[in-house]
């Protein structure tokens, strides 16, 4: 019927008209992803309001993602850019703005004498280009050591990964960008190269006094300390995205796919939505079929239970958007047909916490669906806490979410599994069960003889947390 595992994509030269947008929402594409990395404010405007317009049209809820650039490290514009740095030589990074030159380079991270020590390394170009300091003097200047030469270009990337950052997750060009994102009907705002919780609770202090609590907060994955600190930073963060570009480049390479696995068991158990991104299917930026290692990547990630799986430059710039999205799509098909994905059942032994009983209902009415082979599972939600509760379940049952609150429809897109319907007829318990299965016969998600669990809260009109379970057999007439 349709794919448990979402898929986002990016926007870019190569998607963002009107047209394209509506292509890519019938190849399979649950979310669109505005890089604020790239683009002015009108550009990405012009965007949304296609993305809206597209979801008027068609009927649908795709989400929007506002991915954030936060203090992202460059090397300067390079002399004749192209440059290349002799591996045993020795070269002067300053701060000072400056054109680069095979003797001495500007990197655009102003504390960097600072922040840097003797042995730290410097990553070029994601790490094709090898620097260790050899001295600073702790104000502008950097001395280093090539210890794995090669050309590089302007503005190429530049990661730190021994060095303690000093510098804000939200750099003056993020606070610009997050001023005009809270003023557009964004779901999701990803927060980039997070360290610590505190990284999130800032930025919810900036969105809380700016009047917004609904936009939820991704938090990145690229970073060392990250990783160290990842239990803490998916209980502050809405989700998480493992953001492999930097963090492969952040943490030694062949440590990626046991901490990516690790992540996602994690989110799973907080009941966090996470997201795969970063070269899944880079390939087909240029060509018509994927790699087999991609196409096994794309897999492992839907086996391991990612809520979505993240398309970067093969939508935003490749030669062919939507035949990549159907491409992942039957990947996830496939794999939810006939992987070992479901089932992840949670068992809540913490009788204090204040979302014990709708957590262990949510749990169970998982467990019974899957006992019984149920079609699907209801839950009625305002805040969306019981959406994310039985999606963390994995149940083979379809999920299908009745909600009063309009923005969640397009919120919940990026959730495993869910389907969402508004609703604002909560009167009795018993009448909007009825009128939930109503709707789902008529729209063909269930059939006469189908079971369907419910989960609802009694009494309804107290918009209470989730504590009931019912099971509902269509009728067979």
């Amino acid at each position: 019927m349709f794919n448990n595992t979402k898929i986002i994509a990016t926007v870019g030269p190569a998607s963002n008209s009107k047209e394209n947008i509506k292509t890519l929402i019938e190849s399979g594409v649950d979310v669109f992803r505005l890089n604020f990395s790239h683009g002015e404010h009108e550009d990405h405007l012009k965007v949304i309001n296609y993305i809206l317009e597209a979801n008027e049209e068609m009927n649908t809820h795709v989400g929007i993602l506002a991915d954030l650039q936060g203090p992202k490290i460059r090397l300067g514009i390079v002399e004749n850019d192209s440059i290349e740095l002799i591996t045993g030589s020795e070269i002067l990074i300053t701060r000072h703005k400056k054109e680069s030159t095979a003797q001495e380079l500007y990197i655009t991270y102003e504390p960097l004498a600072q922040d840097i020590r003797e042995g730290n390394r410097i990553l070029i170009d994601d790490g094709k280009v090898e620097l260790r300091v050899i001295a600073t003097n702790s104000i502008d200047q950097v001395r280093a050591k090539v210890m794995h030469g090669g050309i590089l270009s302007s503005k190429k990337g530049v990661n730190l990964p021994d060095t303690n950052i000093s510098a804000a997750s939200l750099t003056p060009k993020d606070i610009r960008d997050l001023e005009f994102i809270l003023t557009q009907k964004i779901d999701w705002i990803a927060l980039s190269f997070v360290r610590s919780p505190n990284d999130m609770i800032h930025l919810r202090g900036i969105m809380t006094f700016k009047n917004n609590t609904i936009t939820k907060i991704i938090a990145k994955i690229e970073r060392p300390e990250a990783v160290e600190n990842i239990e803490a930073i998916i209980r502050e963060a809405d989700a998480i995205m493992v953001a492999r570009g930097d963090l492969g480049v952040e943490i030694p390479v062949e440590k990626v796919p046991l901490v990516q696995k690790d992540i996602v068991a994690k989110c799973i158990a907080y009941a966090k939505p996470v997201i795969i991104a970063t070269q899944m299917m880079e390939s087909m930026i240029e060509k018509t079929l994927p790699m087999r290692a991609e196409v096994t990547d794309v897999a492992n990630a839907i086996l391991d239970g990612a809520d979505a799986i993240m398309l970067s430059g093969e939508t935003a710039m490749g030669k062919h958007p939507p035949l990549v999205v159907k491409t992942m799509t039957r990947i996830a098909k496939e794999m939810e047909e006939k992987g070992n994905i479901y089932s992840k059942y949670h068992t809540y032994s913490n009788r204090k916490a204040n979302t014990f009983v709708s957590d262990d209902v949510c749990s169970n009415a998982c467990r019974i669906a899957d006992e019984i082979d149920a079609r699907a599972i209801t839950g009625m939600t305002v805040s969306g806490y019981t959406a994310f509760m039985l999606a963390c379940n994995r149940p083979k049952a379809d999920i299908f979410i009745f909600t009063n609150r309009r923005e969640n429809l397009s919120l919940f897109s990026l959730i495993w599994g869910v389907r969402t319907f508004f609703y604002d007829k909560f009167t009795t318990t018993d009448e909007t069960m009825v009128d939930v299965a109503a709707i789902l016969k008529e729209k063909g998600f269930v059939n006469p003889g189908d079971f369907i669990v419910m989960t609802a809260s009694m009494p309804l009109h107290e918009s209470g947390r989730t504590n009931t379970i019912r099971v509902k057999e269509m009728p067979r007439y």
